[in-house]
């Protein structure tokens, strides 16, 4: 992470479109029919557990096997391929995007993402803190755990068999955690997102400012 990070730059790309776009695509192959139209308002899952499916986007029709599709998250229908009403598709067909409003922790969390050293997840699995690392972040004060190369802070649980995981990216504190333990991971996908000791301030000049100008 670069101390002379072009802060203003990072501010105004969100202040220019402050919008995450999500692309709906097919699970499989099938006839399309769609329930939205173009510039229609959807909503996300909704519920304690988000029991309740979001918006329905459309349905696709397998072998006389209909499946309605949801909408994962909350915003604005977007480049709707209305050509594709009633044609078959093939599995991974763009049919829309979703323009989803970023909400002001969405845009700190975006900004971290961009500065802090993420450390990925090495394979689809289940993970969890190693029992040191869990121990010390329910003992310590928030964003107070020092981690360092070679440090054991993981553990990957795959296929009934639990790998400890060391640590392999620069030296600082484990500023955000973006995994629960016990929930499958996507390869590749963050799991903590490390800032080093003396870029702290810049870290907290950053949420203090995005907290400051978005409501």
């Amino acid at each position: 992470m670069d101390q002379d990070i072009n802060f203003d730059e990072i501010i105004n790309k969100y202040r220019s479109d402050p919008f995450d776009y999500l692309d709906v695509v097919t699970p499989h192959t099938g006839l399309v029919k769609f329930k939205v139209s173009d510039g229609e308002k959807v909503d996300g899952p909704s519920g304690k557990w988000h029991h309740h499916p979001g918006t329905l986007l459309y349905m696709i029709n397998r072998e006389k096997n209909p499946k309605p599709i949801y909408s994962l998250t909350n915003g604005v229908v977007a480049s709707l391929r209305r050509e594709l009403e009633g044609e078959f598709v093939e599995a991974g067909e763009k049919l829309m995007t979703i323009q989803h409003p970023l909400k002001k922790r969405e845009i700190i969390e975006g900004i971290l993402q961009n500065v802090l050293y993420l450390f990925k997840a090495p394979e689809k699995a289940k993970y969890f803190f190693s029992l040191d690392i869990q121990a010390r972040l329910e003992k310590q004060d928030d964003k107070a755990v020092f981690i360092k190369p070679g440090d054991e802070i993981i553990t990957m649980s795959l296929m009934k068999r639990d790998t400890p995981i060391y640590y392999s990216g620069e030296e600082g504190i484990i500023h955000s955690v973006y995994f629960k333990p016990g929930e499958s991971v996507k390869q590749g996908q963050p799991l903590i997102g490390v800032c080093a000791k003396e870029k702290l301030p810049l870290i907290q000049k950053i949420i203090t400012h995005v907290k400051a100008e978005w409501s």
